[in-house]
């Protein structure tokens, strides 16, 4: 059945992804966006922005499924201006009469001491839900994707260091998922039945510390290992400083992002696999397509 579906951050690392499966799959798609006139992906453009309520009206009249894929990450204010946003999103999908919304936020554990970033993920999904539109809340740790933040880091690092004093928080264990598994994950649970109105955690079949990602990500892309000397007094102020210097994430999203890393985020509850039933894809084989889609856009080396 053709539904009519909005893809909020259509232009974004896994908007963009999405919007194209979701055309391929038939689906009426509506991209939404602040600037449609400068929009070429997949999907019909719309005009809308999550910090203007009255946008959303018209971006939202007549769909059927929603997904809300937006953050400001890169803001100070981020949880303030993330909260807001939910609320404002619910609201006007609620008024429109959307039947589901489906949202991609973050690993951890609720009873754990979650990070500025984490529990403000968390505080959206629940702000999503708060006009009774059911919610569909899929959470991940790192999506390793060629134009994702946090794998650009990973990339970054090993290609620019020849060897690394690095953070505690290598040692931290966490649970990837590829972004092409990840979009999987999102077109299997539209409209879905066993997934309307509940949470589910996806991540890839390897839980690793991100002292070995970045070991197996330099083996891939430089045929090398890479040494590593963990430095536990480097605070994450100083490691989001380490980051921006190395690579070219701004200090602001670094330090939310490294904020997150001293947290572990793997899937405990593996109840999406019998809902979208495929077997997700090993890390050596998720740096591989995001090294190769890199390739394939141009931007070798």
């Amino acid at each position: 059945m053709t539904l009519s579906v909005l893809v909020t951050g259509a232009s974004g690392f896994v908007g963009s992804h999405l919007a194209r499966a979701l055309v391929e799959e038939g689906h009426d798609v509506r991209a939404m966006t602040r600037r449609p006139q400068r929009y070429d992906g997949a999907g019909t453009p719309v005009r809308g922005d999550v910090s203007d309520p009255e946008s959303l009206r018209a971006a939202l009249d007549g769909v059927d499924v929603a997904y809300y894929l937006v953050h400001s990450l890169d803001s100070k204010n981020f949880e303030e201006k993330d909260a807001e946003a939910a609320r404002s999103f619910s609201a006007a999908a609620a008024v429109a009469g959307v039947r589901q919304i489906v949202y991609l936020g973050g690993l951890g554990d609720d009873g754990s001491d979650l990070s500025p970033h984490l529990r403000s993920r968390r505080q959206v999904e629940s702000l999503l839900g708060s006009a009774d539109v059911p919610v569909t809340a899929l959470r991940a740790a790192i999506v390793v994707g060629h134009g994702g933040i946090s794998w650009e880091i990973t990339r970054q690092l090993v290609k620019n260091l020849p060897a690394m004093i690095a953070p505690r928080w290598v040692s931290t264990r966490t649970q990837p998922i590829a972004l092409e598994d990840v979009v999987r994950y999102l077109v299997g649970v539209l409209d879905n039945p066993e997934a309307v109105g509940r949470v589910f955690e996806i991540g890839g079949p390897e839980v690793l510390r991100y002292e070995d990602m970045l070991r197996r990500a330099s083996k891939a892309q430089n045929g090398r290992d890479v040494p590593i000397v963990v430095v536990p007094l480097l605070t994450p102020k100083l490691s989001s400083y380490w980051l921006s210097l190395v690579t070219d994430v701004d200090a602001a999203t670094g330090r939310n992002l490294v904020e997150s890393m001293a947290t572990e985020v793997v899937v405990h509850d593996e109840t999406i696999r019998s809902v979208v039933p495929f077997e997700p894809m090993g890390y050596n084989d998720m740096v591989r397509a995001a090294l190769s889609e890199r390739l394939q856009e141009g931007e070798g080396g």
